[in-house]
Formats: structure tokens, C-alpha cells, sequence
């Protein structure tokens, strides 16, 4: 089934059946009072959705299913999917969703810093995970916009309302770089995921036909975004996840040349690259030596 596209916020509030919104450029509503009779369950947005959710039981983060009892934090830039396992909201779930119209943000700093945090690109199944103590600080904002919202509109309330979703941005990227560090086992084990993928991608007989792993085909793997994989890698490593492909790429290359007579053109070709001299390129780039200056040490 195709995902019904929300073109308008006042469109989201008809299918959540509520009432229209105060502002047709954004919107704060609790989740708690959204209809369980539409039997819409995948939509996708042509605004900027954040959420702050408690009760949702079968979130998946990475590949691991968890039961938080903390909130979590969703961002959706426009042209992502919202899928559920089914229609309606569960039962038990609190908290609120904020809708905002690129056309809000417009001829402001924020519509082109809004783009620049990353969080936005990532999927829900990559959710920001708060402590009391953080949830309690977001939802100190989200009531500050909220009561700017309600209030009567003047020259600077849109002033206001930009500054205080800067200031909820800016925490998210904070507590997201916390989470990256925190979370120790998930991410350990994505590492560890990682490295598979990676050796039994080089170890491929037909590597040479297929080519060089790529950063969604490694991100695809792992069932997390490319932007959420390079993030964490960024912290957890220091490097992209480009970069994790080309160590193993060298460390399979350096294996080759020291334990077989094959070639240099035969390796590259092995490893995937459509020619030796990308492959040279890249070796010296990374080990400050040719292919072969390597290769002489060994003999």
C-alpha cells in the first residue's frame, strides 16, 4: 500500500481528528488525543515532525527491539515515511508531536541551519533515547513554544518561537553525541556487526564482479541509516564509515600481497576496482608506500 502523502499540517490534525491548528505552519499536539479510527499507517510528511513518545513497546533501534520507560525523541525531515505496525496509537502512549511548515522557517538562519543536523536524516528506528532529567528540559521548551503559539500573534512571535526550536535542536544534538557514548552495548555491537559484514563482503568470490562495498549497502546491513552509521562511528572511532570500508580494503590488500604471487593489477581486480591504478592510489594514500614497495618487503 502507498503511503498517504500529508501535504498541509491542517491536513495531519484532519486524519488525527482533532481540531485545525491555531497556525497553519506548525503545530504542537499531544499524541494521547489523535483518532485510533484512521486506518492510515504509513504517511509521509511535506513539513519537519518532532516527537517526544512514551509507550511505545516495540521500537526497533538498530536491529535489537527494547521496552524503554524513558521518553524518546523522533525527527523527520519532509519526504520521509511514518510506517507503524498498525493503524491508530497505542493505548498506553503520552507525549506530543510538533509540525513545522519549511514555509515557517522561511527567510530565517534556521531553514538553512535546520539541514545541518543530521539527526533529521536518520530513521525512526533510531530514536533518541532521554533520562528524566532531559525529557523534563525538552518538554520545559516545548511548553514555551507551546504558550508563545496560544498566545496573540505579533511581529516577534515567530522571533520567539525560532530561537526556542534552536535551542531544542542544539540539546538533541548533545544528547544524541551522549547517546552515541552511552549506549556501550548496541553500539559495541554494531561495531562488531560492522566488521562482519565488511569481512564477509572482501572474502566474496565474486567481488570482483560486484565491486566495492558501498556506504548504504554497509548501512543496509547493519538495518540503520547511513547517516545515523556514520555519526556513531564518528564517535565511537573517529572515522566514516567510508573510511572503516577502505582499512578493511588495505588490511585485505596487504594480506594478498604478502602471502601471493598475484599481481598488482590482479589484486585490484580482486578487490574489486575496475582499475589498478585507483587501487595504487588509494594503497599509497593510506600506507604513505606503492603496492609494490610493500610487497618488497616481504621478499
Amino acid at each position: 500500500m502507498q503511503p498517504y502523502r500529508v501535504k498541509s499540517i491542517t491536513d495531519i490534525h484532519r486524519i488525527a481528528g482533532i481540531e485545525k491548528p491555531n497556525h497553519p505552519l506548525i503545530s504542537i499536539v499531544d499524541v494521547s488525543k489523535f483518532s485510533n479510527e484512521t486506518n492510515v499507517n504509513a504517511v509521509v510528511f511535506d513539513f519537519y515532525a518532532v516527537s517526544l513518545k512514551r509507550g511505545c513497546d516495540n521500537l526497533l533501534y538498530g536491529q535489537q527491539k527494547y521496552d524503554f520507560d524513558e521518553g524518546l525523541m523522533a525527527f523527520m525531515s519532509p519526504g520521509q515515511i511514518l510506517r507503524g505496525e498498525e493503524s491508530g496509537v497505542p493505548p498506553d502512549m503520552t507525549g506530543w508531536m510538533m509540525f513545522i511548515h519549511p514555509d515557517f522557517l522561511w527567510n530565517t538562519a534556521l531553514a538553512k541551519k535546520i539541514k545541518q543536523y543530521e539527526y533529521f536524516g536518520y530513521a525512526t528506528n533510531e530514536a533518541l533515547f532521554l533520562s528524566d532529567k532531559e525529557e523534563t528540559m525538552m518538554n520545559g521548551i516545548i511548553e514555551n513554544i507551546r504558550n508563545e503559539y496560544n498566545a496573540n500573534i505579533d511581529k516577534f512571535s515567530q522571533d520567539v518561537i525560532i530561537a526556542q526550536l534552536e535551542l531544542l535542536f542544539t540539546y538533541a544534538q548533545r544528547f544524541y553525541e551522549r547517546q552515541f557514548i552511552t549506549r556501550k552495548i548496541t553500539n559495541n555491537q554494531i561495531l562488531g556487526k560492522l566488521e562482519d559484514v565488511l569481512e564477509k563482503y572482501f572474502n566474496n568470490e565474486d567481488l570482483a564482479s560486484e565491486g566495492l562495498p558501498t556506504v548504504q549497502f554497509v548501512a543496509d546491513s547493519l538495518n540503520i541509516s547511513a547517516k545515523y552509521l556514520g555519526s556513531l562511528l564518528k564517535q565511537l572511532t573517529g572515522m566514516s564509515t567510508q573510511q572503516h570500508i577502505h582499512e578493511k580494503l588495505i588490511s585485505k590488500a596487504k594480506e594478498k600481497l604478502s602471502t601471493t604471487e598475484l599481481s598488482v593489477s590482479e589484486i585490484a581486480y580482486a578487490l574489486g576496482f575496475e582499475h589498478s591504478q585507483s587501487f595504487s592510489k588509494l594503497f599509497k594514500t593510506k600506507t604513505k608506500q606503492s603496492p609494490l614497495e610493500f610487497r618488497a618487503k616481504f621478499n
